[in-house]
C-alpha cells in the first residue's frame, strides 16, 4: 500500500556541500551529531544526508520544513548554529543551496514497518 499526500505549504532545500581534501568523515560526524537534535525542531519533519555515488568530495542535505517559519525556527536553533561554524573547517567553499516547494509525496508503507535503529 501506497502512502501518498499533497504537501501544502511545505518548504523544501537540496544542500550540496563540497568537502575539503580528506574531511568527508569529519563533515559526517558534524552532520550525525547534527541530526541526533532534529528532534528539538518539530516543523523540520525530513532531514537526509546523502553521500555521492559519484565522488568523496561532495556530500548533500535533503530537508522538508513544514512551513516557512518552520525554515525560519530551524536557522535559529543552538545544533544549526553550531553546525554552521564548523562548516568552514571541513567544506572547500560555500554551500550551493536549491530551494523547492515539495507538492506530493508517496511512500511504500513497508518504509514504515521497517527497523530504523541503527
Amino acid at each position: 500500500m501506497l502512502h501518498d499526500g499533497l504537501l501544502p505549504d511545505r518548504r523544501a532545500l537540496l544542500v550540496r556541500l563540497n568537502v575539503a581534501a580528506g574531511k568527508r568523515p569529519e563533515l559526517l560526524e558534524m552532520l550525525n551529531t547534527y541530526a541526533d537534535q532534529i528532534g528539538e525542531e518539530p516543523g523540520t519533519e525530513v532531514y537526509s544526508v546523502l553521500t555521492d555515488p559519484d565522488s568523496d568530495e561532495i556530500v548533500w542535505l535533503f530537508e522538508v520544513f513544514a512551513s516557512e517559519e518552520a525554515e525560519v525556527v530551524h536557522r535559529q536553533t543552538t545544533g544549526f548554529t553550531d553546525l554552521m561554524h564548523g562548516l568552514p573547517n571541513v567544506l572547500d567553499g560555500a554551500p550551493g543551496i536549491l530551494r523547492m516547494n515539495p507538492l506530493r509525496m508517496t511512500m511504500q508503507e513497508d518504509m514504515f514497518a521497517q527497523d530504523w535503529s541503527f
